[in-house]
């Protein structure tokens, strides 16, 4: 049996993988990776009563996962691919797929999907692509096009200490992407720009009035500002939505009391990745399943109870 990087902590929170890049913590002693749930934790805490017996009905997403080799410790980056997609696909989870130094990370993610569309030909992909050269993010679309839902760019991960020195990655201008989503609505496509998470996305959202806002920090593992995804969305969601057609939020988020908060606070989808990662890694696609079938306070409570070890 693989080596599993993930620890398979008792609560997922960010504590248990202080600082393991390569692996599934953060930098800065995993602090965002921290904050991230510590925030979820607190805003469902504050939350009106009469929302206790809502129902949080917002769709939950594959957060874009790569690098499984090395931050997992999977077998290969393919077999991953294959064994996530069908296990969310089996779930009744929506997909993405991301993008990653050498090219087949984001072609086996492509060939995944496409190998569960003779099945149901809905079972299509957020497909986000990391700020390369425009050039080459056209490149990476077109090769996208047959299992792609919505394109995105994923303007923080220019900073993720993983691919520093192996590819060149831009901070993306807003002319930049208007070009390129202009070019993905062209196509047929929603633009979505992903990792906003300071005072200057939010003028590059007024700027490119993308038509998918996507809150996050890269689940904590890129250098950035220090806070929590919760709190951003709380803060500047509403200015957010005004100037995008969707909002959607990842980092941190475990229970269903965390995806209820983020539906009051006006999101449209949320996005969850370490969670699926540790289901599938314990208990395959069955686990994946389990996850949100589990009827008890938290969605995620079943995977991460009992022996930490596999």
């Amino acid at each position: 049996m693989s080596e599993y990087k993930c620890h398979f902590c008792p609560v997922c929170n960010g504590r248990g993988c202080i600082e393991q890049m390569p692996g599934m913590g953060g930098p800065n002693k995993s602090i965002n990776f921290i904050h991230n749930y510590d925030s979820w934790e607190q805003l469902a805490s504050e939350l009106p009563k009469t929302t206790e017996n809502a129902s949080p009905d917002i769709p939950i997403r594959l957060a874009p996962i790569t690098g499984a080799v090395e931050n997992i410790g999977y077998d290969s980056e393919s077999s991953f691919y294959f064994d996530l997609i069908n296990a969310c696909v089996n779930a009744g989870i929506k997909l993405s797929i991301g993008d990653g130094t050498p090219d087949y990370k984001l072609q086996y993610g492509i060939q995944a999907v496409q190998n569960t569309l003779s099945g149901d030909k809905n079972n299509k992909a957020a497909v986000f692509i990391k700020p390369y050269p425009d050039i080459r993010i056209m490149e990476r679309i077109d090769w996208a096009n047959p299992v792609a839902e919505i394109y995105g760019i994923d303007i923080d991960s220019y900073n993720i200490i993983t691919m520093r020195e192996l590819v060149h990655l831009e901070k993306k201008t807003a002319a930049q992407l208007l070009q390129i989503k202009h070019y993905v609505n062209e196509k047929g496509f929603p633009f979505a720009i992903k990792g906003i998470f300071t005072k200057e996305d939010i003028k590059l959202v007024k700027e490119v009035r993308p038509d998918i806002c996507y809150i996050s920090n890269h689940g904590g593992r890129v250098e950035t500002r220090e806070g929590g995804t919760a709190d951003f969305l709380a803060k500047y969601g509403s200015t957010l939505k005004q100037f995008s057609g969707r909002l959607w939020v990842d980092g941190g988020i475990r229970t269903k009391e965390h995806i209820r908060a983020a539906a009051f606070y006006d999101a449209d989808e949320v996005l969850i990745g370490r969670p699926i990662i540790t289901a599938l890694c314990k208990n395959g696609s069955i686990g994946v399943s389990e996850l949100l079938r589990e009827p008890r306070k938290t969605p995620f409570q079943k995977v991460f109870r009992g022996s930490c070890e596999l």
